[in-house]
């Protein structure tokens, strides 16, 4: 993780305001659960709320409150072992495809151990001396986007307990009802599909040392790139209705031999959530199941289905450097999870850019597999383990999505997921050489 400095008096006000924000979203997430929704496994990816919730806990207690306050204990010592995601430093850990097996701790006790944390935390941010909150400061801000993060993916795994569930419930938060017309949100048109071009050359590229990074932006690094073109929008659900009626799903030609295999595997026919109505195609969204909207990005497609529709539409994916450099001239605004909508909305013209879309609604499958950059090396100690040990067999993402919280996305974030995800809020834009 990188972060820049600010004066000593300033960074415990802006710490104690993030670290309270960060958890109050948290918890702003669960506010329409019931008990039982926060216990579920739906699949090895899928971790259950309450566990979402112990964990980014745990990575406080353990990288901040231990080696900070003399004498500090947790309320038990196995939530070491219990809510341990994948940090072979710090000892064994309960296997993640048995999380949902966990009925104890409570729920109940989940959130007082919360609350706990939540206290020594804010103890130790308020009487920590000037220097010692500036050492753990780094960890400190890590410790918040790691919870950002986890927000995320309980947004997302909250989505497919529920969409899985044959009654496909509803779930509404204190935001916009994603069941009423997206309208007042956005431009309900669909624009033509057109291409910006930018030329080749030497580009610079990765986190420029403003604000908060990940370790996996940096180090900011040369890279040539031959001219490209990008698509003005996402592909949207209309176009992926034409990929299907065109018997996208059918034609291995199209599909790389992995991806080819998953289709005949799970008998892929659709994105994911999408089945077949009377007439209509209907998607599980948070508002129940709705007919889908054309207008809207294409939503929960792996990298193989969105690498396929590209070939059938005589483009490919960008890479992540072509991202990287159209987004970072574009303004930092979209469907943010800051709205409590968790869904993507329709496009709307940008008169700012011939760009829309760049952030928000649905992370941007890249055609980059996600490696360290030039001269990457991951931090010494446990928190080396963030992001480096995954770097295989994965591909990048960019531009954040809808479950995104606005302050947790910029134009060099990368993400990355296994080809095969479809869970996610995952989409794409096209590119062409």
């Amino acid at each position: 993780m990188e972060t820049t400095t600010i004066s000593k008096p300033a960074l415990r006000e802006s710490l104690l305001h993030d670290f309270d924000s960060v958890r109050a979203f948290s918890e702003a997430i669960c506010q329409p659960l019931a008990v039982e929704d926060y216990v579920v496994q739906t699949m090895p990816d899928v971790s259950p709320t309450k566990w979402h919730l112990a964990h980014v806990s745990w990575f406080f207690e353990t990288f901040i409150l231990q080696p900070a306050l003399t004498g500090y204990f947790s309320p038990d010592p196995l939530y070491a072992y219990l809510y341990n995601s994948y940090y072979n430093a710090l000892g064994d850990r309960h296997c993640r495809p048995r999380r949902g097996q966990l009925s104890r701790p409570t729920v109940a006790e989940t959130f007082r151990y919360r609350s706990y944390v939540d206290q020594q935390m804010r103890t130790f941010l308020n009487t920590a001396s000037p220097d010692t909150l500036a050492e753990f400061e780094p960890l400190i801000t890590l410790g918040i986007h790691h919870e950002q993060q986890h927000q995320e993916l309980m947004v997302t795994d909250i989505k497919h307990v529920l969409g899985t569930n044959p009654l496909s419930p509803t779930c509404r938060w204190n935001g916009p009802d994603p069941s009423v017309t997206t309208s007042t949100l956005r431009v309900r048109e669909s624009q033509t599909l057109s291409w910006t071009q930018f030329g080749g050359g030497l580009y610079e590229i990765g986190w420029d040392g403003s604000g908060f990074s990940f370790d996996n932006e940096g180090p900011r690094h040369r890279t040539f790139v031959e001219p490209f073109a990008l698509s003005n929008r996402l592909v949207t659900n209309a176009d992926w209705l034409e990929f299907i009626q065109d018997g996208g799903y059918q034609r291995s030609d199209l599909w790389l031999s992995m991806g080819w295999d998953m289709v005949q595997t799970f008998e892929w026919s659709a994105p994911l959530y999408w089945e077949r109505g009377e007439g209509d195609w209907l998607t599980y969204t948070f508002a129940g199941k709705q007919i889908v909207d054309p207008n809207e990005p294409v939503c929960h497609v792996s990298f193989f289905e969105a690498d396929a529709y590209a070939r059938w539409a005589d483009s490919r994916l960008p890479t992540e450097e072509e991202w990287e450099i159209s987004a970072g001239t574009q303004p930092q605004v979209g469907n943010f999870a800051d709205s409590m909508l968790f869904k993507p909305v329709p496009l709307t013209s940008d008169p700012r850019s011939a760009i829309t879309q760049s952030f928000g609604d649905v992370w941007q499958w890249t055609a980059s597999p996600y490696i360290g950059y030039p001269g990457y090396t991951p931090a010494s100690g446990a928190v080396g383990e963030y992001n480096g040990k995954f770097m295989c067999n994965q591909f990048v993402l960019r531009g954040g999505s809808c479950a995104t919280h606005s302050t947790h996305i910029r134009p060099t974030y990368r993400n990355f997921f296994a080809p095969d995800s479809r869970w996610q809020f995952t989409g794409l834009r096209l590119a062409r050489s």
